[in-house]
């Protein structure tokens, strides 16, 4: 009867952690939770494309902490490390980036040319635009005339 009775006194908490975890309402994730992940198009607009050359060549990659933009004339993506993210009126999205810092070369620091996405005048500023389940736009972007699409695999 002793270990029924301690088993039990062990056992109360853990029901009641159970039932709290039910009650609980859903996690809440980033604002920009939506948009992870890899995009294609942007540049040039983009058509169906096969998910392996989506996923082998994509334009945008959007993670928790980072968007990764293709270089026009590098082999690596530019990062960007996101400040803020938080959604407009519209249903789309607003980044503000960490400010970059200049790269330093034998003729003195500067940004390169591509480091933002060619929006408003200020590389550290990106608006999203929801067009459909899996495609986005970023509008007034002069780097990325047309809409992107998700890669997905099939």
């Amino acid at each position: 009867m002793r270990r029924w009775a301690t088993l039990l006194a062990l056992a109360a908490p853990l029901a009641g952690a159970v039932d709290d975890a039910g009650a609980q309402a859903p996690r809440q994730g980033p604002p920009h939770e939506w948009v992870f992940g890899v995009w294609t198009g942007g540049i040039f607009p983009v058509g169906e494309v096969d998910a392996t050359a989506c996923f082998g060549g994509p334009t945008v990659i959007f993670t928790r902490d980072l968007v990764m933009r293709v270089a026009a004339f590098d082999v690596a993506y530019h990062q960007r490390t996101i400040e803020t993210a938080a959604t407009v009126p519209d249903g789309g999205l607003e980044f503000r980036f960490v400010p970059a810092a200049p790269l330093q070369r034998a003729l003195g620091g500067r940004l390169p040319p591509d480091i933002g996405f060619g929006c408003g005048g200020t590389p550290d500023l990106l608006r999203v635009q929801r067009r459909g389940p899996d495609e986005i736009a970023f509008p007034d972007c002069a780097d990325f005339p047309s809409p992107l699409k998700r890669c997905v695999a099939r």
